[in-house]
């Protein structure tokens, strides 16, 4: 059967507005504490801000040159711009309601208010012009445009004041045709949120710098006064010719990066004809990609706002401790690595035993060498200084980090130079392809010879993500995979190109056909009449190629779940296609971040984490990692948690066959947060840490609200 028809996909692009839907939906949802609702909407607004720096910038660049192929969905790129530009200006809309109608008004019940100038008391208003005079006014520059002095360069994501000016003494008829143009950029080494005497009494930088705006004027009058920002094409394209230029190709691209074209232009609502063609005409933006906005630009502050509320901790999330094993709370990790595989689920598990890890190896006697790979690192990473004391004890420190990895260019540069600088060997992966696998291996000497100790994960070694991302990762000595991990250092680091691995499987290497081998093995036994399942969890799911390898499996009687986070090209419910396919979207406090593959395999249920989303370019064009999990515990434990997630009845959207994501009709049903349940029960554990775990003796799938007792 032919499933490579336009119909049966679903645009890219269009599903990732969706899922930055499902993101608002949070905003909106009153079960949320007021805060993180303000948050939630904060998170949209840097979500779609970097949707335009790198996915509309991408199809701008095929319209410039008239690429004109249609994708898997049959929509060119010109279509898929016309269609994203209403459907976002529908999100934006919705984005300022729901600010509008909402969240304020809630605000300001609590007294947490956002202020403008009229509403100040007199207090408040010696503050602001004290502010502005002894604080701003040196640091602003006004740029006049005219005849001598051109428009100006706007960088990205710069809020700035567009003005409108005429000389002081002017009558009304001389104004209306003198028309002077200037700016002012906001500026931002000061913080967008300034806190006003008063508990909780806030206003917004720009607002505080209009009504004393004409000083920098003077002689003119200020007819009009907007605040406007632009988003612009930050999407790399760098030439690798090998490895050694790559690191000045990345420097020279990150000094260019803010003078590409501009892909977004939002103004406030309110904004003059004139003003705003002004601004269209100079910056050359497209009229469809003009946000007329109805509210404060750059919903980015809303986050700085929530961290600068003062006592008002019941309007936010519960803290918590994650949970550490007791099995990991010996000064010896190698030690308990060596009895048995440990699993950990963070933020429930805590990030902590992989940096001591690190640690550990560092001063630790029998250690030869450590080999990590980085993608993304904090700004203050603790792994990257336990790395650079390993060298300089004189461990052999092989370090690959990933300077494409977007937006982390520059701290990645950062961070090479600084490893290279304590001898580490620094590498910068294979030409024309990102690393984005996450792999440590650390080799010792030990009474019984050389062993290798491996950590393995589905997210980045980054100790502040790790906190507020939900991913997975093994601890394991075993030695088929610690030869694999050796391998795929030697083909990262050398000239090596292995073709076959033991357990461990690579992209672009070994991994699609080694899953596209696991679905066979299931269409083989759903075809013979036996129980075929495939259950999966990823962040995007969009590799056409694997869509339509789960079209055929469904086609063939193979149950298939699937839990994908954002992007989703696959539709549900197609007639003799799609019919046994369910998707489920989980968006809640935490962010799902975690990859599992599970295939029924006849009864033998195999089961796998990965670094890898089903799409195109985690499979074809990224050094990726597919691991087993073969410990039985482990297994079960694996296993027990996905069901919780599929059992998930707050905040699992099911994508439905018109396209659309519903949430689960919990009549009948015991309601169960996914996020909040294993929050809960990591701090139980914490609270008894002699809890004995509870067995569990099969990895059948759970029934629909049933409980299997465990919390280990």
């Amino acid at each position: 059967m032919n499933y490579n028809k336009p119909e049966y996909f679903v645009n890219r692009e269009l599903s990732w507005v969706d899922f930055d839907d499902r993101v608002l939906e949070e905003a909106r949802d009153k079960t949320n504490p007021l805060l993180e609702r303000v948050r939630f909407l904060g998170i949209t607004q840097s979500n779609l801000d970097e949707f335009f720096m790198v996915r509309i910038a991408s199809l701008r660049k095929m319209q410039v040159v008239n690429y004109s192929e249609p994708d898997a969905a049959g929509m060119t790129p010109t279509q898929q711009l016309a269609a994203l530009s209403k459907k976002i200006h529908q999100l934006v809309d919705k984005q300022y309601s729901t600010l509008a109608r909402s969240l304020v008004p809630q605000l300001e019940k609590t007294d947490i208010r956002l202020l403008h100038q009229d509403e100040l008391s007199k207090k408040q208003l010696s503050f602001v012009s004290q502010y502005f005079h002894q604080i701003l006014y040196p640091v602003l520059t006004p740029m006049a445009v005219d005849t001598s002095r051109p428009f100006p360069f706007i960088g990205n994501n710069t809020l700035n004041l567009a003005l409108r000016l005429v000389k002081s003494e002017k009558d009304e008829t001389e104004e209306k045709k003198e028309r002077r143009f200037a700016m002012v950029q906001v500026p931002d080494v000061f913080p967008r949120v300034v806190a006003l005497p008063g508990d909780n009494q806030f206003m917004l930088l720009e607002e505080l710098m209009k009504p004393f705006i004409s000083e920098l004027f003077t002689g003119f009058k200020v007819k009009e006064i907007k605040a406007f920002r632009v988003i612009r094409d930050m999407d790399f394209d760098v030439a690798e010719e090998d490895a050694s230029d790559l690191m000045k190709e990345i420097v020279h691209q990150l000094a260019m990066r803010d003078h590409t074209s501009v892909m977004r232009l939002e103004i406030e609502a309110t904004m003059s004809k004139n003003l705003r063609k002004r601004l269209i005409k100079a910056l050359a933006v497209h009229e469809e990609d003009v946000y007329a906005i109805k509210g404060p630009i750059d919903l980015n502050f809303l986050s700085k706002l929530v961290k600068q509320v003062k006592d008002h901790d019941d309007l936010l999330f519960p803290p918590f401790k994650p949970y550490t094993q007791p099995i990991l709370r010996t000064k010896d990790i190698f030690a308990a690595i060596r009895q048995q595989d440990i699993f950990l689920h963070h933020p429930y598990d805590s990030f902590e035993p992989v940096v001591q890890m690190v640690k550990q190896a560092s001063i630790d006697p029998d250690t030869l060498a450590i080999k990590m790979t980085l993608y993304r690192v904090s700004s203050k990473s603790p792994i990257i200084r336990y790395l650079g004391e390993a060298a300089q004890n004189g461990k052999q420190v092989t370090v690959l980090v990933e300077l494409k990895a977007r937006f982390d260019e520059e701290n990645n540069v950062h961070w090479a130079h600084e490893l290279e600088r304590k001898g580490c060997h620094v590498i910068y992966g294979l030409v024309g392809l990102k690393t984005h696998c996450k792999l440590l291996l650390v080799v010792r000497r030990e009474n019984d010879g050389i062993k290798r100790y491996m950590h393995m994960a589905t997210g980045n070694y980054n100790d502040v993500t790790a906190k507020g991302y939900t991913d997975m990762g093994l601890f394991t000595a075993d030695p088929k995979m610690g030869v694999d991990a050796s391998n795929i250092f030697n083909m990262l680091s050398g000239f090596s190109e292995p073709d076959h691995f033991e357990e461990l499987n690579i992209a672009p290497i070994t991994l699609r056909p080694f899953l596209n081998d696991r679905f066979d093995d299931e269409i083989k036994n759903a075809k013979a009449g036996k129980k075929a399942i495939i259950r999966m969890k990823m962040n995007s799911l969009s590799d056409k190629q694997m869509i339509e390898k789960i079209y055929e499996a469904a086609a063939a009687g193979v149950k298939v779940d699937i839990i994908v986070r954002g992007i989703c090209c696959l539709k549900v419910g197609i007639p003799g296609v799609s019919e046994n396919v369910t998707i489920h979207s989980i968006v809640g406090r935490f962010l799902e971040h975690s990859r599992i593959y599970y295939f029924y395999a006849g009864g033998e249920e195999k089961l796998y984490l990965s670094s890898a989303d089903l799409m195109n370019r985690n499979i074809s064009r990224r050094v990726e990692l597919l691991f087993p999990i073969l410990d039985p515990k482990v297994k079960a434990e694996l296993w027990r948690i996905y069901n919780l997630m599929w059992d998930d009845n707050i905040k699992t959207r099911v994508l439905q066959a018109d396209g659309s994501y519903q949430k689960v009709d919990r009549r009948g049903l015991t309601p169960l947060n996914v996020q909040d349940y294993l929050v809960a029960a990591a701090e139980r554990k914490s609270q008894t840490p002699k809890v004995v775990p509870q067995p569990i003796d099969h990895f059948v799938p759970v029934q629909k609200n049933q409980d299997d007792g465990g919390d280990n």
